[in-house]
């Protein structure tokens, strides 16, 4: 990979950290693609004993599933304290979770479980992956901590998303203006390579619209999800930029508004025999 397009992870961390108290009322779209979510788990007979939340947030998923799996220890996992933190102290049934030690917290990045082999029933991980540098190593890491016959179910980000301020930017100067997003096609053949069985991957397209594209950037920047890549441009450069390409988004204006399109893909376990993400071979 360019070495431009990696994520600069002490950045993720800190807007992460930084972001922690505004992320909730933001994020109208990740808590979209999470109720999403949480619903085709209807059509799964899976009970796990241990369930990974990788890259939690705030632990918008947390209460459907301690409500779907009471018997279930939780794990919430995210690089950023704050966002943990957040988590606990505007949700009252972490309390009574914590009291039966039936979730624990644990801050740490998703390329790297501090996990033990075999241990998890289940991985969720909801617009999380698209922060990792080496997702074929994220995805081996999912499969060496799920135990025989667990599951992985997550969702992240296709290459469409933000591309009106891609083409915005495109031959303005040579910085990255938008993070890198992986086509679902390779994604399935990094799911096969790292060991899963049977991958199937379902797609879906959010678009959000905004006025300008300063209030875009101010939606992404309070959620601390703007651009994190090694090759961004210096702070003030990359506002001058911004200010300067109302022209070049005014194509993409719809009624007025200038649209934020999103392609998300959702690992689809349907049942656990055609499981999107069953570790094979264990």
């Amino acid at each position: 990979m360019n070495d431009e397009l990696l994520v600069d992870k002490r950045l993720v961390r800190r807007s992460f950290e930084h972001a922690a108290a505004s992320y909730d009322a933001a994020a109208v779209l990740q808590n979209e693609v999470c109720r999403r979510m949480l619903g085709r788990l209807d059509y799964i007979k899976h009970q796990p004993a241990t369930l990974l939340d990788a890259g939690s947030g705030t632990g918008n998923a947390l209460d459907e599933l301690a409500r779907r799996y009471p018997r279930t220890r939780l794990i919430a996992l995210d690089i950023a304290l704050a966002m943990l933190q957040r988590g606990r102290s505007r949700a009252p049934w972490w309390k009574s979770l914590l009291a039966r030690r039936a979730l624990a917290a644990v801050c740490a990045d998703i390329e790297c479980l501090p996990v033990a082999d075999a241990s998890i029933g289940m991985v969720w991980s909801n617009l999380a992956l698209q922060w990792v540098n080496d997702l074929q190593r994220t995805f081996s890491e999912m499969q060496r901590v799920l135990a025989p016959g667990g599951l992985l179910m997550f969702s992240t980000f296709g290459p469409d998303t933000l591309k009106e301020l891609r083409r915005a930017y495109r031959g303005t100067d040579h910085h990255t203006h938008v993070n890198r997003f992986v086509d679902m096609h390779d994604i399935g053949d990094m799911l096969v390579h790292s060991g899963f069985a049977d991958p199937v991957m379902d797609m879906e397209v959010f678009t959000l619209t905004y006025a300008d594209v300063r209030e875009l950037m101010r939606d992404l920047k309070a959620i601390g999800a703007h651009n994190m890549t090694q090759g961004r441009p210096a702070g003030l450069s990359g506002k001058i930029a911004v200010r300067g390409h109302g022209p070049e988004l005014r194509g993409f204006r719809r009624e007025g508004r200038l649209p934020r399109r999103s392609r998300s893909f959702t690992a689809m376990p349907g049942n656990r025999s055609r499981a999107s993400a069953r570790p094979a071979g264990r």
